[in-house]
């Protein structure tokens, strides 16, 4: 007859130093890959990659939101790529996604796939889930906090 023992409500699970890196290595190459996906996407703004709508074209100069908003774009996937700022910058481009949102795709429809805010929705919540994990192992962040 065997005995099975209940886990304690105490008890809190660790990972092991292996699992510990891996998982910081899996959080940096995340939060890598996502951001020069967005510095693709925001560099659109300025005419590059097809533009804004397929042909090269780019948004005015100077105009509110577009403009303005390509350039924090821009700026803030550059710092979320290399891993400096990464938290504060990563609130601000979730802010920046669902200002997007709101503003751009929820007027044409109620869900993401009817309003094609489907790329505005996952950037919105995957730099809100960076902004609250962390930058990983590989970061300028990391490196300064040591």
């Amino acid at each position: 007859m065997t005995k099975t023992i209940a886990p304690s409500e105490n008890t809190t699970t660790t990972a092991t130093p292996r699992a510990a890196k891996v998982q910081g290595a899996i959080q940096s190459a995340v939060r890598i890959v996502v951001a020069f996906l967005f510095l693709c996407h925001g560099l659109q703004g300025f005419g590059f990659f097809g533009g804004v709508d397929g042909a090269g074209g780019s948004v005015e100069l100077g105009s509110w939101p577009g403009w303005y908003g390509s350039v924090i774009e821009v700026v803030g996937a550059a710092l979320v790529l290399v891993g400096l700022f990464t938290r504060p910058v990563a609130v601000l481009l979730s802010g920046v996604m669902a200002y997007a949102y709101f503003t751009v795709h929820a007027p044409e429809g109620l869900l993401p796939l009817q309003n094609m805010g489907e790329l505005s929705t996952l950037y919105c919540w995957i730099f809100l889930l960076i902004a609250a994990i962390g930058p990983g192992t590989f970061a300028l962040d990391t490196l300064r906090r040591r």
